[in-house]
């Protein structure tokens, strides 16, 4: 029996949509990659991956899990003691041990700006969600991004609650712990400072680490050919992993 490709599924974080996977996903699928980007709700943490949970369960066999941004949190947990996940891609993504919040790890190490681009709005079931102020969206989140397209980014962006970002990783036993990672972020994030992912990479043992010179915090939408790349070398070390399964 023909032993099955994975599935790569790819999970958008705060401030963002399933679009902002186009470059990388244009690449994967010229390579017959079969490929599905979540649209993940930014409701809350625990919900968020239930909902990934099931859209892994809907492509029926083994998944690459990739996440950016806020998408690292909800990866983290969905993948938690799930045999169907067979590698793991943190794209300028957190990478949260148990307890952990989005807010807790972003001030972990000094030089987000996030904060003061934010802007709060209340929200029906209580609460804010928050948004990133379209004057600053373009310098905050994508500045190597073509103008144009940053200014199109903004105005698609997804509201995320600030119950998510404040939400401890649920799991006590994180994905990363289990299945094995990469993680490929840019120089220049503003989100998520630089320092953030280099101690999120270790912590998890990394397979491959990839920092990205003069990159912004959108590096699937500036660098897609880095994050296709970073992909791909988690998809050809999970195949031999399974076939070195098979042979013994």
């Amino acid at each position: 029996m023909t032993d099955p490709q994975p599935t790569i599924v790819l999970v958008h974080g705060a401030f963002a949509e399933s679009a902002s996977w186009n470059g990388v996903i244009a690449q994967l699928q010229g390579h017959g990659v079969a490929v599905v980007a979540a649209a993940n709700p930014l409701r809350s943490l625990a919900g968020d991956a239930a909902y990934v949970r099931d859209v892994i369960a809907s492509t029926g066999g083994p998944v690459i899990l990739v996440g950016h941004s806020y998408g690292g949190m909800v990866i983290t947990e969905a993948a938690s003691r799930n045999d169907a996940v067979v590698a793991l891609v943190y794209v300028a993504a957190f990478v949260p041990d148990t307890g952990q919040s989005a807010f807790e790890l972003s001030a972990s190490e000094p030089g987000s700006t996030l904060a003061d681009a934010l802007d709060a709005y209340p929200v029906h079931s209580g609460g804010d969600e928050f948004v990133i102020r379209q004057d600053v969206f373009a310098q905050q989140f994508a500045a190597d991004v073509p103008s144009a397209h940053a200014t199109l980014m903004a105005a698609t962006q997804r509201p995320v609650t600030q119950a998510a970002l404040t939400e401890g990783l649920p799991t006590d036993r994180p994905a990363w712990r289990d299945i094995p990672s990469w993680h490929v972020f840019g120089e220049l994030d503003r989100n998520i400072p630089a320092a953030v992912h280099r101690a999120g990479a270790a912590r998890a043992g990394a397979r491959e680490t990839r920092e990205i010179t003069g990159a912004s915090h959108a590096v699937s939408v500036s660098q897609p050919t880095a994050v296709a790349d970073t992909i791909a070398a988690a998809g050809r070390a999970s195949r031999a992993g399974r076939a070195a399964a098979v042979t013994v």
